[in-house]
């Protein structure tokens, strides 16, 4: 079976009026890890988090 590495995104989002919505970075991390472990074929490879620069600036967690 052909196994896929994947980056996992995370970022925090804001609401129109600048609320930040309930989905911490901690939350998305769990989704996209449960994700994951029930495909066999996906490797999770690092994580992205993008704490409220731009889409550019990176910074790896693991």
């Amino acid at each position: 079976m052909q196994k896929y590495r994947a980056d996992a995104y995370l970022r925090v989002s804001y609401t129109a009026d600048g609320c930040v919505e309930s989905d911490s970075i901690a939350n998305q991390k769990k989704l996209i890890e449960d994700f994951v472990a029930a495909r066999p074929d996906i490797a999770l490879v690092s994580d992205r988090v993008d704490d409220g620069h731009s889409g550019v600036l990176f910074v790896e967690v693991r």
